[in-house]
């Protein structure tokens, strides 16, 4: 396992890489934060670092929307069918948490489970936990804050207001 530190406009980034993949991307500090070493990631990184450094830095300027990163993602069964769901909001949307438990199949008394679930979310920004908000759009938890939950949707509704084509989900954004 590798750790790297990265900066961001939201705080410090944790990298950690395994085997060739992305295992875990959490901002320093945030609930859940696993106790991993970190080093400086210096030009002499592995390049999925590189690459995954790249890739952050363009979605915080506004030129990326999407990742394309070999993750590998440990949790349960229940956990990694939710973060599968995340990974299908589109940039800019966001969605609820009783609506990915429809999604699943299940009945939308299992927000919380979901919620928990996605709490878990071990790749934080990359599988995007920050487009999950409450039934009436109100912003609710996020392992790494509230406050860089509002900002990573603020970034992406800017960016999204840019875009003509409408989505069928929910524009970014706490709702009124």
């Amino acid at each position: 396992m590798q750790g790297y530190r990265l900066n961001s406009p939201l705080g410090d980034i944790a990298l950690r890489i395994e085997h060739e993949h992305l295992t875990g991307l959490f901002f320093v500090g945030q609930q859940y934060f696993p106790d991993m070493p970190l080093g400086p990631l210096r030009s002499d990184a592995p390049p999925l670092a590189r690459l995954a450094q790249a890739q952050i830095e363009a979605y915080f300027a506004g030129r990326r929307q999407d990742f394309e990163l070999p993750l590998q993602l440990q949790g349960s069964a229940f956990e990694r069918a939710v973060w599968q769901q995340l990974a299908t909001i589109p940039y800019g949307t966001v969605t609820s948490y009783g609506a990915i438990a429809e999604r699943l199949g299940l009945a939308a008394g299992y927000a919380r489970a979901v919620g928990a679930a996605i709490g878990r979310n071990p790749v934080c920004v990359v599988v995007p936990c920050h487009r999950v908000v409450g039934a009436r759009g109100q912003l609710t938890g996020y392992a790494g804050g509230v406050a860089r939950k509002q900002a990573l949707l603020a970034l992406e509704t800017g960016a999204a207001a840019m875009r003509s084509a409408p989505t069928r989900q929910t524009r970014a954004g706490p709702q009124p």
